[in-house]
């Protein structure tokens, strides 16, 4: 009869320890914003400028175990001037990515193509890489940041190299 209570209490502490270490499944498609900063470089010496970048976020996560994959499209408005030659006008990326998750969160990379569009300069696409964090608040939402680097060579045939850092927090909705 001791050996039985103590196996069920063994079990039953068992059970709350993979409770308590459990975390949530990712899988499924999210919806939502995001709002932050953009820092934009050129190769032409005093062409730069910072401002307010935000726009809409939407993708597919796979939860994998302990790891998760999916992809993602984001569209963000931005009216940075750099210096007078051109205007930031928005930014789109399709983007990859693939995180580790740690009890609500998951600490993330991603990567991907990216269009950047200018009032005078056109558009033009490139490359970006980063890293995020995002937390599950519950089932159906979550918050986050993220921080990119993206680089555009030879911005639509004018010669000019641009890169560009966003920073961002971001909310979603997921389904």
């Amino acid at each position: 009869m001791v050996r039985m209570m103590a196996l069920s209490l063994g079990m039953g502490l068992a059970a709350g320890v993979a409770s308590a270490q459990s975390t949530p499944d990712w899988s499924g498609f999210y919806i939502g914003g995001q709002i932050g900063n953009a820092s934009v470089d050129t190769s032409l010496a005093g062409v730069d400028g910072s401002d307010v970048i935000g726009g809409l976020v939407a993708g597919y996560d796979l939860d994998l175990g302990t790891w998760v994959v999916g992809a993602g499209f984001d569209y963000d408005w931005s009216s940075t001037d750099l210096s007078g030659a051109a205007t930031l006008e928005e930014v789109w990326r399709l983007k990859a990515r693939a995180g580790y998750k740690v009890n609500q969160g998951l600490v993330y990379g991603v990567g991907g193509y990216a269009d950047a569009s200018t009032d005078t300069l056109g558009s033009d696409g490139g490359w970006f890489l980063g890293a995020g964090y995002e937390h599950r608040i519950n089932d159906s939402f979550s918050i986050g940041g993220e921080l990119l680097y993206h680089e555009f060579g030879n911005f639509n045939g004018t010669g000019i190299d641009v890169d560009a850092t966003t920073i961002q927090i971001r909310a979603a909705f997921r389904f």
